[in-house]
């Protein structure tokens, strides 16, 4: 006999998968973050600055194109720009959370907390 699947949300910061809990059963519904960190540094404007430069650079592009995390990463952060490259991992996992974006590598769409190396974003098709 299976399991019915715990339920999942994704953390309001880094976009990662939080699993439900039995510790969590009274609160479920105010669960946002995926850890400490999370909590702590919140959802900062860049954060959003980023996840709306995505979504700018996809709303540019032909519906079957892709865009890199790092083309929002310049748009924002100018000459700085790699420090925001793990922010705008999280913007891109925050848009796949909300059902506005896939990620993908070698042109295979992939879970987004198992994303190692180079990815790209897409609209969902």
């Amino acid at each position: 006999m299976s399991r019915a699947p715990l339920p999942t949300k994704p953390c309001a910061r880094c976009g990662r998968t939080i699993t439900w809990r039995k510790a969590w059963a009274r609160d479920w519904d105010s669960v946002r973050w995926c850890s400490d960190s999370c909590r702590k540094h919140g959802l900062t404007p860049v954060d959003i600055e980023l996840e709306d430069s995505l979504e700018s650079l996809l709303d540019a592009r032909a519906r079957d194109s892709s865009v890199c995390p790092s083309e929002a990463a310049r748009a924002v952060g100018g000459d700085d720009w790699r420090e925001l490259m793990e922010p705008a991992r999280s913007a891109a996992r925050r848009l796949v959370g909300a059902g506005r974006a896939e990620i993908t590598q070698g042109g295979q769409v992939i879970d987004p907390d198992h994303a190692k190396g180079p990815i790209r974003v897409r609209r969902p098709r």
